[in-house]
């Protein structure tokens, strides 16, 4: 199976807190959940892989192609989004479109329009209008209307609603179908056991697992049945030594 992105040995050093020889890699089509508690280094490590955050060392390939050589070719094919991502407030939903659109040659206008109604976003609307759960609407407008065939997503469904997490899972579906590699952060990880192919765990800077989440559910079952009982009992064990 041709593999999207592959990471080997990426590490970060922070004052306090490192990435600490990161390694994983996503097939095409695969959805992929990136959890662990605040602080672990989620945030850190995607944002690293669009060189938004400067890794110390470590290889990056997405599409095959060496990240350092082809960022700009890689960038114009990967969506990126996140829930920490602020904007111009003062600026309408349609301005910042029109801004957006001008750094992707593939934008598609219909594509964009069909998002913003599924997601019921007036474009001109401001962005200090719009609530949390909303702005992340929007951030995954401007992903998905390029084209892209790889999501790098940041907590995509934080402030949402029961029914908006629900659409977005389709979506997400919907998309691995046609070929898009997905992989995002989350704490809601019910929706990882709707959507999920595979799940990495990251704790204190560390991949503690890496594999398909049915694999990733059996090393735990019967004892714990449920994505969420499994992160509370392997981030409290340490805990229970104090």
């Amino acid at each position: 199976m041709e593999k999207v992105l592959e990471i080997n040995g990426l590490c970060k050093n922070y004052p306090g807190f490192s990435l600490k020889n990161i390694s994983f890699s996503i097939e095409k089509g695969s959805i992929m959940g990136f959890v662990g508690r605040n602080g672990a280094g989620k945030s850190t490590t995607l944002r690293s892989l669009l060189n938004f955050v400067h890794p110390d060392s470590g290889d990056i390939k997405i599409f095959g192609r060496n990240f350092k050589d082809s960022e700009d070719t890689i960038k114009q094919k990967t969506g990126y989004a996140s829930s920490g991502t602020d904007y111009y407030p003062r600026k309408t939903l349609a301005q910042i479109i029109e801004c957006t659109k001008l750094f992707y040659p593939t934008w598609d206008d219909s594509v964009c329009r069909s998002y913003l109604e599924k997601f019921n976003l007036d474009p001109g609307k401001k962005i200090c209008q719009l609530s949390e759960g909303m702005k992340v609407k929007f951030h995954l407008v401007l992903a998905l209307s390029h084209g892209a065939e790889l999501l790098i997503l940041d907590e995509p469904t934080s402030g949402l609603d029961p029914v908006s997490r629900e659409e977005l899972i389709i979506i997400f579906k919907k998309l691995a179908k046609k070929g898009v590699t997905i992989l995002f952060s989350t704490h809601i990880t019910s929706d990882l056991e709707k959507c999920a192919d595979h799940i990495t765990y990251i704790k204190k800077g560390e991949i503690i697992a890496s594999k398909e989440i049915n694999e990733f559910m059996a090393d735990y079952a019967p004892a714990i049945t449920t994505l969420e009982d499994i992160m509370v009992h392997l981030e409290v064990e340490e805990t229970e030594d104090f």
